[in-house]
């Protein structure tokens, strides 16, 4: 079976462009190449308003650091999860753990390793 070719046009500037459902795609990609999605997509996500999800995270960010801090940054995401409930913060421990893996990190039990 022979394949088909989206025949190709000749425009004002002299550049053969491709018509039928190749130059669909390629229309909605042009703007945006890296993305590969349609621009309709890109900017409803955009304009849309933030989830409670990262409204919350903005919000826990905060207390989280601060408590890290205030205990001599060696509170791990179990501490510092235990000390937000004992300050009436209630949060579960896999959203501590996500919020702290950008920056935050406990202190490590054991002996420091020593290269040559």
């Amino acid at each position: 079976m022979a394949r088909r070719h989206a025949a190709k046009r000749t425009h004002d500037d002299g550049q053969a462009r491709a018509t039928g459902p190749v130059s669909l795609s390629r229309r909605l990609v042009t703007r945006l190449p890296c993305l590969r999605i349609a621009t309709s997509t890109y900017y409803a996500a955009k304009n849309r308003s933030p989830s409670a999800r990262s409204i919350r995270d903005t919000e826990l960010k905060t207390p989280i650091s601060r408590v890290h801090t205030d205990n001599f940054i060696v509170y791990g995401v179990r501490k510092v999860r235990r000390q937000l409930h004992r300050e009436g913060i209630p949060v579960a421990r896999c959203t501590v753990a996500r919020l702290m893996l950008d920056r935050l990190e406990g202190a490590r039990r054991g002996k420091k390793v020593r290269t040559i």
